[in-house]
């Protein structure tokens, strides 16, 4: 049987992919999940604080499945550097099995794009690990000032948005929702993209 947690949850997940966070009060989510509002008050506290709690339960997982892998890659390099391909690999990868297991969170990311909330939920649940994957970018890449290779990954984060997040892959009711495969081919495509521009030479300007 589902908890009362995980209805609301469900429900908040549900409502926020189809019409958005801002158009979804906290009355739609206990309507459709068949709670009452002192339920979301004493599980989660605020609609803030329970969009948090819809984040954190997809992406931490993730974050840890990506910290696995890349702990796995650094061991059987040794001493020397993670290839930026594998690094890569294991920063999309967990990404790749989520989205695929649950469109429906992509989806509710979209959203989450296109009200311009990402940067802060990216600052909030993503900051530790990117910095990790950082480091590991460093590594595998010392031809690039720190200035640059801080620049790349910006574009890096933009880039992603866009393709997991962007009006192609998650609709607003238009175009019919994306498969898994349309999904998995979508995020091997960028990787492929990001390892050249990853590994491309600095700029002139920084180079002088």
């Amino acid at each position: 049987m589902i908890d009362t947690k995980q209805k609301i949850l469900d429900a908040a997940e549900r409502l926020i992919a189809d019409q958005g966070y801002a158009a979804t009060s906290l009355r739609h989510i206990i309507a459709e999940a068949g709670v009452n509002l002192a339920a979301v008050h004493y599980h989660f506290g605020s609609k803030e604080d329970l969009l948090d709690e819809l984040i954190v339960r997809k992406a931490s997982a993730v974050n840890r499945e990506r910290l696995a892998q890349l702990e796995r890659f650094e061991t059987e390099a040794g001493s020397g550097p993670v290839t930026v391909e594998k690094v890569l690999a294991a920063f999309f990868d967990p990404m790749i099995e989520a989205g695929s297991r649950s469109p429906e969170f992509v989806k509710l990311m979209g959203r989450m794009y296109t009200e311009g909330l990402i940067p802060a939920i990216v600052a909030k649940h993503f900051h530790p690990t990117f910095a990790r994957f950082t480091q590991a970018l460093h590594r595998a890449l010392p031809h690039l000032p720190e200035a640059e290779l801080f620049a790349r990954l910006q574009f890096m984060i933009g880039a992603m948005s866009h393709a997991v997040c962007g009006d192609r892959q998650v609709p607003t009711g238009v175009i019919g929702t994306p498969s898994a495969a349309d999904f998995r081919r979508t995020l091997r495509r960028l990787m492929v993209f990001l390892s050249g521009g990853l590994r491309a030479p600095a700029t002139p300007e920084v180079q002088q």
